[in-house]
């Protein structure tokens, strides 16, 4: 990071991928107290950091920013004890069976996992397909919440999740908002 700004550091792109693979290679798997299960790094992981889908590559400075995350996301994982989402779906996945690749439907699950490490807030998301083992799927920063998934976990969360008196009127803002 060197203090400088993601857009300075725009230039030098390809070798923030590269120290940031060589780091990620490095975390294998981590215990997670709050699963009670590893959690694998696999390619996966790393690939949905830089794509949105199969074809869509994210911006290079959104990358920036979760390549920075990375030490601080394995730290979650091994410190928490629980995690503050759980969401679980059906999804035509496209999944390697014996050798080959064939799309089915999978239960899907998602855990995240919201710290404050360092002064930043961050999200870690694991993913499950069917029985296989919990992967890193992703970590973004959590600044503001605007996400549909978000906002259902804030509705239906003890006390709707509320810290401020000032809240009520900001979700009811943001879940009204031309953005979901």
């Amino acid at each position: 990071m060197n203090g400088k700004t993601i857009e300075e550091r725009l230039s030098n792109y390809q070798e923030i991928r590269k120290n940031s693979k060589e780091l990620y290679d490095t975390f294998n798997k981590v215990f997670s107290p709050a699963l009670g299960q590893h959690v694998h790094f696999t390619s996966n992981g790393f690939n949905h950091l830089i794509y949105k889908n199969a074809k869509k590559e994210r911006d290079k400075k959104t990358q920036i920013l979760r390549f920075d995350l990375l030490e601080r996301a394995k730290d979650v994982l091994e410190r928490s004890t629980t995690y503050q989402e759980f969401e679980e779906e059906m999804e035509y996945t496209r999944v390697n069976r014996h050798g080959k690749y064939q799309s089915i439907n999978l239960v899907v699950k998602y855990w995240g996992f919201v710290a404050i490490i360092d002064k930043f807030r961050i999200k870690v998301v694991v993913r499950q397909v069917g029985n296989s083992k919990a992967e890193f799927y992703s970590v973004i920063p959590a600044w503001i919440t605007k996400q549909y998934r978000d906002l259902k976990v804030i509705n239906n969360s003890t006390g709707k999740g509320l810290k401020d008196e000032n809240d009520e009127e900001i979700l009811k803002n943001a879940t009204h908002s031309d953005d979901l």
